[in-house]
């Protein structure tokens, strides 16, 4: 089955989709959780955390950061999990937020590939090709394709750059229109299980972190706040027991995404090392990151990573 038509299946849409409410409250409080790709309401559901949760949730599903980004803008979510430069992108561009806890992630889950027939072997030979970068501007593609280009000895104008989200870019890429594609699971794990082939994946190259936010305005309301505090503790519950069960979480996985087992083995595979409260460490990572795309001018405005961190949620 092709790789648009899996995608398409598992519902990869900006839709809200609704859990059954938990039992209990604290307070009146009432989360809509934002998600990508089901990536994260497959982990929790797999784990079983949220069953007892005293609050009630829905979550809302996404292509990519920067739909989900936008809903956060306009406080239609609660939270949202997305990785480095996308965190960096919403927070330039205004996005009214605070990080609560990092996912250290594999540089294998992003990466650079090409048809399985291509003609192209190394990223220096990306030179005058037009690269599919997905999802928006400021995507952890985009990060993962600049540092390739860097390590290649090219410049980033050596290259066609085209931001096409991920759906649209699957369908080009499997109809031969695109010469190389930069993705992230889990539309790379299915376009390689289809057999894409690899030029360049994180290694070495990107932090890959990942960073699960909450808006200040739902932190500054009492009950929303000890909600999402309640969310983040049983996110990283979620994360230990998808270590320590990677069968069952691949599963569940596939079954939430509609994918082959074979494909969310992969992708569930690398999707966390685990997860803690945003460190200093984070902080010192993601800095550099958000320098450069500032100078590169791609940030609109400098990103002071160490304001964005709500350090009393520890």
């Amino acid at each position: 089955m092709k790789a648009a038509v899996l995608i398409r299946a598992a519902g990869l849409s900006a839709a809200l989709l609704m859990t059954s409410l938990a039992h209990g409250a604290i307070g009146d409080a009432s989360l809509v959780l934002g998600d990508q790709a089901r990536g994260l309401r497959s982990l929790v559901e797999a784990a079983g955390v949220m069953k007892d949760a005293p609050y009630q949730y829905r979550w809302a599903n996404f292509q990519g950061a920067a739909p989900l980004f936008e809903a956060q803008r306009a406080d239609a979510v609660d939270t949202s999990y997305a990785g480095d430069l996308p965190i960096l992108m919403a927070a330039a561009g205004g996005v009214d937020f605070k990080l609560i806890q990092t996912n250290v992630g594999y540089a294998q889950s992003n990466g650079i590939i090409v048809p399985k027939d291509s003609p192209l072997h190394s990223v220096r030979q990306l030179q005058g090709q037009t690269v599919v970068v997905s999802s928006a501007s400021g995507s952890i593609s985009q990060n993962l394709l600049y540092a390739a280009l860097q390590e290649a000895g090219l410049q980033r104008e050596d290259v066609q750059i085209q931001f096409v989200m991920p759906t649209d870019a699957s369908a080009a890429f499997n109809t031969g229109r695109v010469a190389a594609w930069a993705v992230f699971d889990p539309y790379l794990g299915v376009a390689e299980q289809n057999g894409a082939r690899l030029l360049r994946d994180g290694q070495g190259l990107t932090p890959s972190l990942g960073f699960l936010t909450a808006t200040t305005r739902s932190l500054a309301d009492p009950d929303k706040r000890a909600a999402i505090k309640d969310f983040a503790e049983r996110v990283a519950k979620a994360r230990q027991w998808a270590l320590d069960n990677p069968e069952e979480y691949a599963k569940v996985y596939a079954r939430l995404t509609r994918l082959p087992l074979d494909t969310a083995r992969r992708i569930a595979s690398r999707t966390s090392k685990g997860m803690h409260s945003v460190s200093q460490q984070d902080i010192d990572r993601l800095q550099p990151v958000a320098d450069l795309f500032y100078q590169l001018k791609i940030l609109p405005n400098p990103v002071q990573v160490s304001a964005l961190v709500d350090k009393s949620l520890r």
